[in-house]
């Protein structure tokens, strides 16, 4: 039988635990899994108090009903369940979108900005209830502790942190499930695949983040970078191989970087994001694969699924080469590496990001236009941009005649910026002699 905590209150508190007086009340950020349900028991165990359970739609496939009562089932004594699906395209994922973030050339960064979402309604709900601190079920590994606990302290320090995976002594899936069953929490048929036998029968053995943005899988055969991917475990796209023989074409419009309309309708966030799923996704598109580096300091493999994200991106940066001059462009290269950095870490609140996002919008006012994109089993190719804001001028580049620019003036050019290299070379002939 699991053993609840056996150690004293100051090695309690050393571990960053709190005791039982200074916590009478938890939000806790519930997803309806095995973890979080065993969170609630344990809170109210460990500190006597009430516990507030609260789960974020994200546009997650998932019966909320279901997860709202199985919550009240494990012991909450609220369950809140908050519908932030237009929030999180809208104030999030464009916003990343206009700053071209992504994570070390390749991760869209949709659990990375989840969490600051996520940790913000949490903050709203404590202070809703007038809760005293705040849960999560992220474990002592991984990066999404850091996102949580970040936005907490950016938002409001004065509440508390409980992290149980870095407190209590569950330690394994089977303590989970021993945990669950002394304590009368409800357990489904996925939690109860414990064995060898069973688990080769489960046909996602993975642990995945899911929101409408994307899906991600880790762990299981996926730990060893050198097995690929199981073309079955797809759960949002297809396997390219599967998509249709023949090329799909889909035309965006953006107005100051923000997708407004696909092929000639008008639609929000949730409605765009959605449908370039199903196109993206039919089409074998959003798929990466990828070893990246979490901020605690080891490396992780993952298998993204991201068709919209994948499309989105694609023309929004065909717009920006259209629309934005050669130095602009290059130092947003730049400063969208160090913006992707500061949300994958959890920093959405920061000063810096905040500054970099003001940034991202000042350029983005004239990246509108219509960008027409062709999609063929897994690849995105470009099909024509247009804009009112193009800087690419047919009579300024053309190889005929014309009356703007005079190739003549090129020499004077060329010999100025070279005037470094010219010295530089008669320096070294004079050093010769």
């Amino acid at each position: 039988m699991f053993q609840d905590m056996p150690m004293s209150i100051s090695q309690y508190k050393q571990k960053g635990g709190f005791i039982m007086s200074e916590v009478k009340k938890v939000v806790l950020a519930y997803s309806g899994g095995l973890d979080t349900s065993c969170i609630i028991p344990w809170l109210k165990e460990t500190y006597d108090c009430e516990v507030i359970a609260c789960t974020v739609n994200l546009g997650q496939p998932e019966d909320f009903d279901a997860i709202h009562q199985k919550a009240l089932d494990s012991g909450a004594s609220v369950a809140v369940t908050v519908d932030a699906r237009k929030e999180f395209i809208e104030d999030y994922a464009y916003k990343v979108l206009q700053a071209d973030g992504k994570y070390e050339g390749k991760y869209l960064l949709g659990t990375s900005f989840a969490r600051p979402l996520i940790g913000k309604i949490l903050v709203e709900t404590a202070e809703k209830y007038g809760a005293d601190a705040i849960s999560h079920g992220a474990t002592g590994k991984g990066n999404d502790q850091v996102r949580f606990e970040l936005t907490i302290k950016a938002l409001n320090p004065h509440l508390k942190i409980i992290a149980p995976w870095r407190l209590w002594t569950i330690k394994s899936r089977e303590d989970a499930m021993a945990y669950a069953a002394a304590h009368n929490v409800p357990i489904n048929l996925y939690d109860e695949k414990q064995t060898e036998e069973e688990k080769k029968e489960q046909k996602y053995p993975y642990s995945m983040d899911w929101n409408m943005w994307h899906l991600s899988h880790e762990g299981d055969d996926l730990e060893n970078p050198a097995n690929a991917p199981h073309k079955d475990m797809f759960l949002v796209t297809c396997d390219p191989e599967d998509a249709p023989d023949k090329p799909e074409l889909v035309t965006l419009e953006f107005e100051q970087g923000i997708p407004t309309a696909l092929n000639g309708e008008k639609l929000d966030g949730v409605d765009m994001v959605n449908k370039l799923n199903e196109i993206g996704a039919r089409n074998g598109i959003g798929i990466d694969d990828i070893v990246e580096n979490r901020l605690v300091g080891m490396k992780s493999r993952g298998v993204y699924e991201n068709p919209a994200g994948s499309i989105l991106y694609y023309a929004h940066q065909e717009l920006e080469h259209l629309c934005l001059d050669r130095d602009t462009l290059h130092f947003k290269e730049m400063a969208a590496v160090k913006y992707s950095d500061l949300v994958y870490d959890g920093m959405w609140f920061s000063p810096l990001r905040e500054a970099l996002q003001a940034f991202s919008d000042e350029t983005s006012k004239t990246v509108t236009g219509k960008v027409t994109l062709r999609l063929y089993k897994g690849n995105i190719m470009s099909h024509g941009a247009e804009s009112p804001y193009s800087l690419y001028n047919e009579e300024f580049v053309t190889f005929g005649e014309d009356d703007v620019y005079n190739q003549a003036d090129a020499q004077g050019f060329i010999n100025l910026f070279g005037l470094p290299l010219t010295i530089r070379a008669l320096m070294m002939e004079k050093n010769k002699k």
